[in-house]
């Protein structure tokens, strides 16, 4: 296919008419060829070195050849580029990027839009400096008075600002200036351009780097300030959108530049809230939630409540279009679409899943005004407190009373205000809650699903207090009630009210726990009569019901009558599902629960459970490296579930797990799971380990070997420094799982896993560091807990050469590495003293603005003595030295991002 000679490239005509023709028949929808088949000619062609060649040829020059013909070509290079252009001949890399700069003008807008794409991905490989010719291309561009060449240039650059935003924020050998110090006056005369385009394509880039905060920017804010001004009001609804979304980011990151003209912020946000437009309505609905997030003072934002909140409850109301509206017509008769499951993850029920809290279907389903609203009102009500009730209640009151079919949307909408408010305004509400909670019970048998499903949720979030005032007879026959319209809802003919019934009675059951004894036959029969009736989806939410109402009612379950009604159905579903079906997680995970919960009572059921948890880890190890023999294609999850099954076992059984365990080959699979590559297998692994510790004295011996290896790995490390280099990784992937999982393990293993995790990153800093904020906390911990000698002083010598290769990575364990500091009793070695001093200096002398003082008011007083104490110099001099100043060249990007948090605030809204 090459062409030969010396000669600049030119595509040979055959070659060129071939390839055009396979581009054509791949997207042509009449064509009767294998669009498989062609692909695989395609990806034959990629092997040739100049195939590459041709293909930005067509995109650049094949005039006489369709767009979409010109545009797969781009698409195919663009690809290609991603694994092959480092291993590119020169000669090739060049002819691409010579033949791409011209078509940053081309007449076609896709054209334009490809190239700044291929661009983009050129840039990401090669860098700036690697294509000098560039940034005088996009000057020469965004200086002309052509549009196409205008819009091509600005819309190559955005993509860069988009993917790869701190490239040109870097020195550059040979400019006098950073590339964004030449771009960011271009884009700011763009604010006023005629084109709406270039309005929207400028705005986007600028605002791409309010987080990073380059100093062209900082020194900038006002005029950038000026022309979001400007555009508040554009014509375009997408510049609109923009303009919100720079409003809420700067004060997510930089409250303090908008503080001056908040109100005026505050006025138009109010405004646009109410736009025609949904996506712009949406954006500057986002900055309520981030204004309360900011802990800014609540009196400017106050004033503008009365004014607010009716913008929230319009906005709640469903839209005419929205997609709920189609999905909540689905009877239970029909089939789940594969659209419908979201993707399945294991999480588990012990061991590090504090991230998984909110699981529920907001997380897969398209965020909307609606949501977003709700979700605000959330925040507003935890800021504002009872405050807000005498705007809010009217309205909600105003909505209730609509009467007739057509308003239904109306009560719906005030159902689910009420539910938004119902933590942070319980102190007004809970006077009046008899009268809310008796509103709400028969609204649970309403005509409307969406009334039932959001009545279910807005039940759910009282349930604390309804449980709570059951101890008096009023209060017990309202708990009732409301539990029996739930388990009434869960049999529900609606797919969604199925699933909203199912997760309030799961939130109910949490709060009731013992209570929902007397109950327990009625609620097992309705809940096993869902499990018969249930599609898969719904499936699921029956099994973590069933999986909370074990954690909540404990031994009370180990009841022959209940256990007859419970298993059978659970046994049968075990048996029919398969060890590859990921549908198998919410069942291991409900059989954890119960054999929590049965204890010794589930032991006429432990051998089989027990037996296929050992098979199924089997399985999954032998496909890791031949899944033609597993039978199975290797996937960790069931590893990590699997394992999690029989800690549950473990729990349950005590030592009655030690001859199920001495029957089989745990012991060696452990093992293999403590070592794997996988951190959450490790995890588990060593949960696993630490609870049969308690309950297996065979296994104790075990962890007394891995002890002993642990502490001589240590010692060979400071012996032999460097040249331990090649295992520090692997066992450091060993030591972290300990540290993260200490309960039930040896106190000396956990110790001297501190211990050697320090040696470690004393002798391979560079190696450690980068990984450092993936263990920082649950390390300073442990070390916290370890007695002065020496040991101990090694370890925080690998804590100072960490904080000296990557400070940021301690950033977000900061207060917990203070606490590991202040735990010494005497720090004897005087260099060491010095190092610890400068660690903390540094990190001070990097955190203004308040920062330092926030992470310090963490901290107990006797924390904070014993810290005055260490540094007898003085963490509050003023002094510099060459730590601080790594840390804050190093850190200045992510200290804001620590300072400044982003809290999620999560409403169940269907």
């Amino acid at each position: 296919m090459a062409a030969t000679g010396s000669a600049p490239w030119q595509p040979q005509e055959n070659g060129l008419k071939e390839i055009c023709g396979l581009l054509e028949q791949h997207i042509s929808p009449s064509s009767l060829a294998d669009k498989s088949q062609i692909w695989q000619q395609l990806q034959h062609y990629s092997q040739f070195p100049d195939f590459n060649n041709y293909l930005v040829f067509i995109l650049a020059r094949a005039e006489d050849k369709s767009v979409e013909i010109r545009q797969v070509a781009g698409l195919l290079l663009k690809n290609n580029l991603r694994t092959s252009y480092k291993i590119m001949a020169p000669a090739h890399q060049q002819y691409i990027k010579s033949e791409l700069l011209p078509c940053l003008g081309a007449a076609d807008k896709h054209i334009r839009s490809t190239v700044g794409n291929i661009i983009t991905v050129v840039v990401q490989l090669g860098g700036i400096l690697g294509w000098p010719e560039l940034l005088q291309a996009f000057v020469n561009c965004l200086d002309s008075n052509d549009l196409n060449h205008m819009e091509g240039a600005m819309d190559a650059l955005s993509k860069i600002c988009e993917d790869i935003p701190q490239v040109l924020d870097s020195d550059v050998p040979g400019l006098a200036e950073r590339p964004i110090n030449i771009f960011l006056p271009r884009l700011f005369q763009f604010f006023q351009s005629p084109h709406a385009s270039l309005r929207k394509l400028s705005l986007g880039s600028v605002n791409q780097y309010i987080m990073l905060m380059p100093s062209a920017l900082y020194t900038s804010l006002d005029k950038y300030l000026h022309g979001l001004f400007g555009l508040a009001n554009d014509p375009a609804a997408e510049v609109r959108k923009l303009v919100c979304a720079a409003f809420v980011q700067l004060i997510e990151v930089r409250p303090s530049v908008l503080e001056p003209h908040m109100k005026n912020v505050i006025e138009y946000m109010l405004q646009v809230n109410k736009d025609t437009d949904d996506e712009v309505a949406l954006e500057a609905c986002e900055f309520w939630s981030a204004y309360c997030d900011a802990q800014l003072p609540p009196e400017i934002l106050r004033e503008h409540l009365p004014r607010l909140i009716p913008v929230l409850l319009s906005n709640m109301v469903y839209a005419d279009d929205d997609e709920s509206l189609i999905e909540a017509e689905e009877d239970e008769s029909l089939p789940d679409r594969d659209q419908d499951l979201k993707p399945r993850f294991h999480t588990s029920r012990f061991h590090g899943s504090d991230d998984a809290e909110d699981d529920d279907d907001d997380s897969f389903n398209i965020w909307n005004l609606r949501k977003c609203s709700a979700a605000a009102l959330d925040v507003l009500s935890n800021v504002f407190g009872d405050e807000i009730l005498p705007t809010l209640m009217p309205i909600i009151q105003a909505k209730l009373a609509a009467t007739g079919d057509e308003a239904w949307k109306d009560r719906e909408a005030a159902v689910l205000a009420l539910g938004a408010v119902g933590e942070g305004c319980i102190n007004g509400l809970y006077p009046h809650l008899s009268e809310i909670v008796a509103f709400l019970i028969p609204l649970l048998d309403d005509k409307f699903p969406l009334i039932r499903s959001i009545s279910c949720w807005t039940l759910s979030r009282f349930s604390k207090f309804i449980v709570q005032d059951s101890g008096h007879q009023q209060g017990y026959q309202q708990f009732d009630a409301t539990l029996m319209g739930l388990l009434r809802r869960i049999l529900d003919t609606n797919k969604r009210v199925q699933e909203a019934a199912c997760s309030a009675f799961a939130t109910l059951e949490e709060e009731a726990a013992e209570e929902l004894a007397p109950r327990l036959e009625v609620i097992l029969q309705h809940l096993m009569c869902a499990f018969g009736k249930y599609q898969r989806r719904n499936l699921r939410i029956v099994y973590d019901a069933i999986g909370t109402l074990a954690d909540a009612v404990g031994g009370e379950l180990n009841q022959p009558v209940y256990l007859e009604i419970l298993m059978p159905p659970l046994i049968a579903k075990w048996h029919q599902v398969p060890n590859s079906d990921k549908d198998l997680f919410p069942l291991l995970e409900c059989f954890t629960s119960i054999a929590q919960a049965l204890g010794t009572g589930f032991s006429q059921f432990a051998p089989p459970v027990f037996q296929r948890c050992i098979n199924i880890i089997q399985s999954q190890q032998l496909a890791k490296v031949d899944p033609v023999s597993a039978g199975v294609q290797y996937d960790k999850e069931f590893i990590v579930c699997a394992l999690d099954l029989l800690s549950g076992l473990t729990e349950g059984l005590g030592s009655g797990i030690e001859s199920l365990v001495s029957q089989s080959n745990l012991r060696d699979l452990l093992l293999q799971c403590c070592m794997d590559d996988a951190s959450d297998v490790r995890q588990s692994a060593f949960a696993l380990l630490g609870d049969l510790a308690r309950s297996t004295p065979k296994i104790k011996e075990t962890i007394s070997v891995a002890n002993n290896a642990c502490w001589a790995i240590g010692e060979l490390a400071i012996k032999v420094r460097q040249e331990i280099s090649p295992i520090v990784m692997s066992v450091i992937s060993c030591l972290v799982p300990i540290l993260q999982h200490v309960e039930g393990l040896n106190k000396s293993l956990v110790e001297n896993s501190a211990i050697t995790l320090g040696r470690l990153a004393w002798v391979c800093p560079d190696l450690v560091s980068p990984h450092m904020e993936h263990f920082m906390q649950s390390w300073c911990i442990a070390l916290s807990m370890i007695r002065d000698d020496i040991e101990k002083e090694d370890a925080f010598r690998g804590l100072c050469a960490m904080v000296r290769a990557n400070p940021s990575g301690a950033l977000s364990s900061l207060v917990f590495m203070c606490k590991a500091i202040a735990s010494w009793h005497e720090i004897r070695s005087e260099e060491l003293h010095n190092e610890v001093c400068q660690v903390l200096h540094g990190y001070k002398q990097m955190l203004r603005n308040g920062a330092w003082d926030q992470c310090m008011s963490a901290l107990e007083p006797p924390v904070k003595d014993k810290l005055s104490n260490i540094n007898t110099v003085g963490i509050f001099c003023a002094s510099s030295d060459c730590i601080g100043a790594a840390i804050r060249i190093k850190a200045n990007i992510d200290r804001w991002s620590w300072v400044f948090p982003r809290q999620s605030i999560s409403v169940f809204l269907s």
